[in-house]
């Protein structure tokens, strides 16, 4: 191999790029990091000798030397299930993707088992600058995220409804409204003893959900019906149907906390030869693709979690570039009544 075909193969570096355009490696590096300093005209020099020798600056030098990583860290501790299957997640990501590649940032996923190694994932991320702050997701009860990112003193943006003890902004997609509308509705079909599939205690949502479901029902001078955990998860839905169909009396609507456990029960009762709406009414939680398309269709609330993650991204990045943000957006859900619960 010639020297010129070895020079071609040699990955451009940071002092070609200055060479090319006849300036120092440090007008290079602030050219890439704000431009501080370099006037309109050398930049534009630097930036088409970058062009020229197809070279991109490096963001892991660029974040030791003090520049922003342009990375969102995202720490995920979930079941694996959940991962595969749960339409939050993907959406949300899709939103938050779009965000944020549009002004050349990148999602840094890392994936968790436990409280310990998620801790400690946090701490190198911030240590290390891989990213320059954080959209929290799968709010948990009491969460120590909040107090972890504040104490490594980094920025960060939260999906949920996490209370007012929360010092980050949040987004939140509202269905509380839809779930108590929801519930009203059940009532309004004759229905007196309604239960609940709830998901994952530990997780704030799941217990919203559960609470919205009994206040209502409360305050209809209804007595709540049976609760009976299924973790989000098709096999958690399953199993819970089948314990309550084996409960006395029999409830004759069940409220699932998500599409996915409400779909799987809709199996069970088919099963069963229990006919719905019929004998008992089903009803579930993020309107999912197949939710319009079982037999009968699915009532349930939609929320767009495509557009939260957009909005949560967009307003980390407006944090980082130290602009005012709102403490709170919510975005509202929507209630799809369909066949499932007699509509």
């Amino acid at each position: 191999m010639t020297a010129e075909q070895q020079e071609s193969r040699r990955r451009p570096t940071i002092s070609d790029v200055a060479t090319r355009a006849g300036v120092s490696k440090g007008a290079v590096s602030r050219t890439f990091n704000g431009g501080k300093g370099i006037s309109p005209g050398t930049m534009a020099r630097i930036r088409a000798a970058a062009a020229e020798l197809n070279w991109t600056p490096s963001t892991a030098a660029r974040a030791v030397g003090g520049g922003p990583a342009n990375a969102v860290g995202m720490v995920l501790r979930r079941p694996t299930e959940l991962l595969e299957l749960d339409p939050f997640f993907p959406a949300f990501l899709s939103g938050a993707e779009s965000a944020l590649t549009a002004v050349g940032y990148a999602a840094v996923l890392r994936f968790v088992d436990d409280s310990h190694t998620e801790r400690e994932c946090y701490e190198q991320m911030v240590g290390e600058r891989r990213v320059d702050g954080f959209l929290l997701t799968d709010l948990r009860h009491r969460d120590p995220r909040f107090e972890w990112l504040s104490r490594l003193g980094t920025r960060a943006v939260v999906a949920g409804s996490p209370g007012r003890t929360c010092p980050f902004p949040w987004v939140s997609t509202g269905g509380a409204d839809q779930v108590r509308e929801l519930t009203r509705h059940l009532i309004a079909q004759g229905h007196r003893n309604i239960a609940h599939v709830s998901g994952l205690p530990s997780l704030r949502h799941a217990r919203s959900r559960r609470q919205l479901w009994e206040d209502t029902l409360v305050e209809a001078g209804l007595q709540p019906g049976p609760v009976v955990t299924g973790d989000f998860t098709t096999e958690g839905g399953a199993q819970a149907t089948r314990e309550l169909l084996d409960t006395s009396p029999r409830p004759t609507a069940i409220f699932y906390a998500n599409d996915l456990m409400a779909i799987a029960g809709l199996s069970v009762l088919s099963e069963n030869g229990v006919k719905v709406p019929e004998e008992m009414a089903v009803a579930g939680f993020d309107d999912i693709s197949l939710a319009s398309y079982v037999t009968p269709a699915l009532t349930t609330v939609r929320c767009d979690y495509r557009r939260m993650g957009q909005i949560a991204a967009h307003t980390l990045l407006a944090q980082l570039r130290n602009e005012d943000v709102a403490p709170q957006i919510t975005i509202g859900g929507e209630l799809r009544l369909r066949r499932s619960t007699g509509a």
